[in-house]
């Protein structure tokens, strides 16, 4: 009885633990107030959109989003210097900026928005477009000599590790 209200009332609960903690760092200074109104809004939310959610997202390992983060955040952080050296000082006709067509593993909606989103953010790439069926992600880069080191790249650092956290 009581699981089940709690599952009522937190019908997504990692997305209501983010949404507190993105909550509190969004407020300039953390207090009572602002952790109290994060929970709410941690609360609230969820539950009034859980009718638009009609199947739980399935993480099956989530413990693994923590190094998948901190690796996304480091591709970032170097991604970022790269695209710099780049744009400043490599000559517009040694740029081989191309699309990149990577042939996807994971299935599952989540996993598949979250390597796409991983993809934008990275500096120097982004996520054009997704084939009819889920099966292919065409992605643009700033600087592709090998298109396909590009996507073999994409696939062994992120796709690898949302298909052992999503599926």
């Amino acid at each position: 009885m009581a699981t089940r209200f709690i599952q009522r009332l937190l019908p997504h609960p990692l997305l209501s633990v983010a949404l507190v903690a993105v909550w509190q760092l969004l407020a300039n200074e953390p207090s009572v107030n602002s952790l109290v109104f994060g929970i709410i809004l941690g609360v609230l939310l969820p539950f009034a959109t859980a009718a638009y959610w009609p199947n739980r997202p399935q993480v099956t390992r989530p413990w693994r989003l923590i190094p998948y983060g901190l690796i996304v955040a480091w591709d970032i952080i170097t991604a970022n210097i790269t695209v710099a050296m780049i744009v400043l000082f490599k000559p517009n006709r040694d740029i081989r900026s191309g699309w990149v067509n990577i042939p996807l593993d994971i299935r599952t909606p989540e996993a598949i928005t979250a390597l796409a989103g991983t993809i934008t953010l990275t500096p120097g790439t982004v996520s054009v477009d997704l084939s009819d069926h889920g099966h292919a992600l065409l992605v643009h880069a700033l600087h592709a000599e090998d298109p396909e080191e590009v996507a073999r790249k994409i696939k062994h650092r992120y796709e690898r590790r949302l298909k052992e956290i999503f599926e």
